[in-house]
């Protein structure tokens, strides 16, 4: 009989971002920012800038991945989502990520306007791990991490996966979140100690989201950490 045999083709994906850069003098450190499953390059946007939109210039990327999100009682048009990783072959929408993370931080670093050596990620429940996966294969790039309700990469403990870096974490977490749960990002936090300089972890009285009372909190340590 013969064989079916899977075969591969490569081609570019097109890969979208939303830059934004407050006006003011000098250089601005850059945040590069990764939204849920589920949710666009705009509504990630709109969440950074309402953190602040005159410290920092603001990268949100938009998931590879998309997929229609059927209409609703609220919501009766056919709407769109986007995601960063699939259970089908998941290390190529890694890799891809971290091509991705790799040419914006290339570009950036070419702008006058834009401080290549102060580089936050922050990302929300899905890019949390992926961020995580990127700045300890990528030692030095990153100056800081904004991560919140999301977790570690499943291959964490992994032997020579991922290198201990110069880099500070603010964790952010639900207490009433039914994904991640306090004590998985606490045990989460904790893993993560044993390879950053510092992790902060905080707790909020919302779910899976976004606290709103956290704003102030990622505020004032994305100061800290440019001052």
């Amino acid at each position: 009989m013969p064989e079916i045999i899977e075969q591969r083709i490569i081609q570019e994906l097109p890969c979208y971002y939303d830059l934004y850069i407050p006006e003011g003098e000098g250089p601005k450190p850059l945040i590069i920012a990764l939204h849920g499953y589920g949710g666009d390059k705009t509504s990630m946007m709109k969440l950074v800038r309402r953190i602040n939109d005159s410290d920092f210039a603001i990268a949100a990327l938009q998931g590879p991945h998309q997929h229609m999100v059927m209409p609703t009682k609220e919501s009766p048009k056919l709407g769109f989502g986007f995601g960063w990783l699939t259970n089908f072959k998941s290390e190529e929408s890694t890799a891809l990520h971290h091509s991705l993370m790799l040419k914006i931080i290339e570009t950036a670093g070419g702008r006058p306007d834009i401080d290549a050596k102060r580089i936050f990620l922050m990302a929300f429940s899905q890019g949390v791990g992926l961020n995580f996966r990127f700045a300890f294969t990528h030692p030095g790039l990153i100056r800081g991490i904004v991560a919140i309700c999301g977790g570690i990469p499943g291959d964490w403990e992994s032997e020579g996966k991922y290198a201990d870096c110069d880099l500070d974490i603010l964790y952010i977490a639900g207490e009433k979140d039914e994904f991640y749960t306090p004590e998985r990002m606490r045990k989460s936090a904790e893993d993560l100690r044993r390879r950053a300089r510092s992790v902060e972890l905080r707790m909020f009285d919302a779910g899976h989201e976004v606290p709103r009372d956290s704003y102030t909190v990622i505020n004032e340590w994305l100061k800290i950490q440019t001052g």
